[in-house]
């Protein structure tokens, strides 16, 4: 018979035996280990605050730094984008709307803007979206330094919805002009204006023809004046501007300096403009020296200054050691802490000399005197049975 073979199964050191042996951070066992309620409690309190902490730090790094640096603007090339939409209390035959730059370039508003005839009293649901619109308009405006971060970590371009329809069409006839729309123009300084009279084309220029011999009423409501594309962070401080007056050949002038602005994310990067106004109104009389054109002229000129508007964050290494030491900082003061405690908890309670009398009449005894004692006891447990 052939004798059976033992398959006998080898083991192979393991791969971490050498490493395990270089291990030299004390180790203690359980038995060595002394809990108390101090120590629960502080523990309990250690984490909740560690747990805090973390969700600090992380929530720091997620919510960005915006950093703002100014620069020569050098993009001479580029355009300029004019938004509008401003509702005249004249009706749209008897006014127009032009734009005349530094470049003596006559842009024909007709093309891109649109002119409709409407009611300048606005419906009750209206005139409650203006009047909000109003309000909050002039919140931000004032209110822009405290609130600009929360506004430029936004994601609404725009912070106004656009204005209802109408509920109710009163029946008369049209008393005002709805004028809206986009144009691109020449980055150069320039003048939009809105004057009594349609426009007319020359070859060196153009005229309003005005064949009406009244006054004009030039109360505006602007509902919309940027320059750019929307984007977030940016306050237009003309929108929501209400300007109602019961004289006649009323002049309203508009002084702004458009700031171009390149805002770069981590999402997109764009080029947009933000704008500062100065406003002038009097009223047209040549009897007493007043001279000038009654209408709405909106003059606008370029800064010399760039805007731009960087969004940050820290690095991860660098996060991630801030969150290192935040955790083991609250590691080991939880320890001073937890040892004050407990020395001021035995104080208190009278403890600590207790412990060191029983420590010491708790002594081990030796085989001898253990085996004296239990003879004793036996002896005595004896002489009570007989």
């Amino acid at each position: 018979m052939e004798t059976d073979k033992l398959t006998l199964i080898r083991q192979r050191p393991s791969k971490f035996s050498k490493i395990k042996e270089l291990d030299f951070f004390p180790k203690l066992d359980e038995t060595y280990k002394e809990t108390s309620p101090v120590g629960g409690m502080v523990s309990v309190v250690c984490f909740g605050i560690i747990f805090w902490l973390i969700y600090s730090e992380i929530n720091y790094y997620l919510h960005s730094k915006l950093i703002f640096k100014f620069s020569p603007d050098t993009d001479f090339d580029a355009k300029l984008k004019l938004n509008v939409d401003i509702t005249v209390a004249t009706p749209c035959h008897a006014i127009g709307a032009d734009v005349v730059d530094d470049t003596s370039e006559h842009i024909i508003t007709t093309d891109f803007i649109k002119e409709e005839d409407t009611w300048f009293e606005l419906s009750p649901n209206q005139r409650q979206y203006f009047d909000h619109k109003n309000f909050m308009n002039s919140y931000l405006c004032e209110e822009y330094h405290a609130v600009q971060d929360l506004l430029w970590r936004s994601e609404f371009s725009s912070v106004y919805s656009d204005m209802p329809e109408r509920e109710d069409k009163p029946k008369r006839p049209h008393d005002a002009c709805r004028i809206h729309g986009s144009l691109i123009l020449n980055k150069v300084e320039g003048l939009f204006h809105i004057i009594a009279g349609r426009t007319v084309e020359l070859p060196r220029g153009h005229l309003h023809l005005n064949i009406f011999d009244s006054n004009f009423n030039f109360s505006h409501r602007i509902n919309r004046l940027s320059f750019g594309d929307p984007s977030p962070g940016i306050v237009h401080p003309l929108e929501g501007d209400e300007q109602i007056t019961e004289q006649r050949n009323t002049l309203y002038q508009y002084f702004i300096e458009v700031v171009p602005t390149n805002i770069q994310t981590f999402m997109s990067n764009m080029d947009t403009f933000q704008y500062s106004v100065k406003s002038l109104t009097r009223e047209i009389n040549h009897d007493s020296g007043s001279h000038g054109v009654p209408g709405i002229f909106i003059k606008y000129d370029m800064s010399s200054l760039k805007v731009t508007v960087r969004q940050e964050r820290d690095h991860l290494g660098m996060f991630l050691a801030r969150l290192c030491s935040v955790v083991g900082g609250v590691y080991v003061c939880s320890g001073f802490i937890n040892a004050l405690l407990q020395f001021l908890a035995n104080i208190i309670l009278c403890k600590w000399e207790f412990k060191k009398v029983t420590d010491v009449n708790e002594k081990p005894k030796s085989v001898f005197h253990q085996n004296i004692s239990t003879h004793a006891s036996n002896n005595t447990k004896t002489l009570e049975v007989y």
